[in-house]
């Protein structure tokens, strides 16, 4: 397949954040193009979307079904579908575009409890179409190359993980479309921080590291009054290989913006990035010594080469890594290798991170297994 693919979105109507990020994500590499969307359950708004993205207005759909079954009807309908709406209607959207037919890749979490991950999951094994979840930073040039380094023993046995996410957006009232459907659990899910962001950290120390968290002992908690879901979060974390680690994510940290980070320590060196600061990672030796390397450089490994854009010193951020996410779905979709982009197995795990840490803060039960 040579032509470009052709995809319709399900969510990201008018107020939508994220919609406009997947369309230009999508479409960056010219291997994508939005066609068609059922952007909105509000027909009207819906068509509005179609009109912002510039697609045919016969494409803007009044729901998923429409849209499906429209599609199915056109001699060049859409080849995927990406799933970009709140946490409780990845399972119903992704359920029908399977039953269709229809790859879907979805923004995360994967859906809004692990209950229905696990449902997913057999609906993906059952229709055995591609599936992929849009975990922003593990498209990262940097971060991929820390992974790489790692697995290839540069900074020794892991023994500590420590990574942060902290923001301030929700530190007050939750104003607004975006805060408001994040702090209700009917939309939301289990989680609040711990499903927004909470959960990015998680997949991201796996990521890195190419370890699997066994335990943990898990602190939320709902620090703006009235609030339903946490806001605030501290996890310990215990890996496979016996390492130890600190998972903290915050929406209440005034002045914090989104500062996601991860400092990892071996026995032979160690390793830093942060997203604000996307463009370098450090990595430091035992003797002393400190690398700085530099996005788009010549020290990088073939991953991070081939997901690199500009030149070194010509910054790449949030968008780039997005669109390396699509450009590995869009190798997938035609039939080659893409074993980096998060999918099934990374959504399962992900979501019973966050069961089992709402559970157990919950019940403050202290350590506890992580199982799927």
């Amino acid at each position: 397949m040579t032509r470009r693919l052709r995809m319709g979105m399900i969510g990201g109507g008018p107020g939508s954040f994220i919609g406009p990020i997947h369309r230009i994500a999508a479409e960056m590499d010219r291997e994508i193009e939005l066609v068609a969307g059922a952007f909105s359950s509000d027909p009207v708004r819906s068509a509005a979307a179609g009109q912002t993205y510039r697609i045919d207005p016969a494409r803007a759909y009044a729901s998923v079904d429409a849209m499906l079954a429209g599609e199915a009807a056109r001699d060049e309908g859409i080849d995927f579908v990406a799933v970009v709406s709140p946490n409780h209607h990845h399972l119903p959207a992704a359920r029908a575009a399977l039953a269709a037919g229809i790859p879907v890749l979805s923004d995360k979490p994967m859906t809004a409890t692990l209950a229905e991950a696990q449902e997913l999951a057999g609906l993906v094994a059952a229709a055995g179409l591609p599936y992929g979840l849009t975990y922003t930073y593990s498209g990262y040039p940097l971060v991929r190359e820390a992974r790489a380094r790692i697995a290839a023993g540069a900074i020794g046995t892991v023994r500590k993980v420590v990574v942060e996410y902290p923001q301030g957006w929700l530190a007050g009232e939750a104003a607004g479309k975006q805060a408001e459907w994040r702090v209700d659990p009917a939309r939301a899910g289990l989680g609040g921080c711990i499903g927004d962001i909470g959960v990015h950290a998680f997949q991201l120390a796996e990521f890195v590291t190419g370890l699997a968290v066994t335990e943990l002992l898990a602190d939320l908690g709902a620090v703006v009054p009235g609030r339903q879901l946490d806001d605030d979060c501290t996890v310990l974390l215990r890996f496979a290989n016996g390492a130890r680690g600190v998972l903290l994510a915050s929406q209440i940290e005034v002045g914090e913006r989104n500062g996601l980070r991860f400092r990892i320590y071996g026995d032979k060196g160690g390793m830093a990035w942060a997203q604000e600061r996307p463009n370098t990672l450090t990595v430091n030796t035992a003797d002393g010594r400190s690398e700085i390397v530099h996005a788009g450089g010549s020290q990088l490994g073939p991953d991070a080469a081939a997901r690199s854009r500009t030149p070194t010193g010509h910054p790449e951020g949030y968008l780039e890594a997005f669109a390396n996410l699509y450009r590995d779905f869009a190798a997938q979709l035609r039939g080659e290798a893409a074993p980096l982009l998060p999918g099934i197995a990374d959504g399962l795990r992900s979501m019973a991170f966050i069961a089992t840490a709402v559970s157990a803060s919950r019940d403050r039960a202290g350590w506890v297994a992580l199982d799927i």
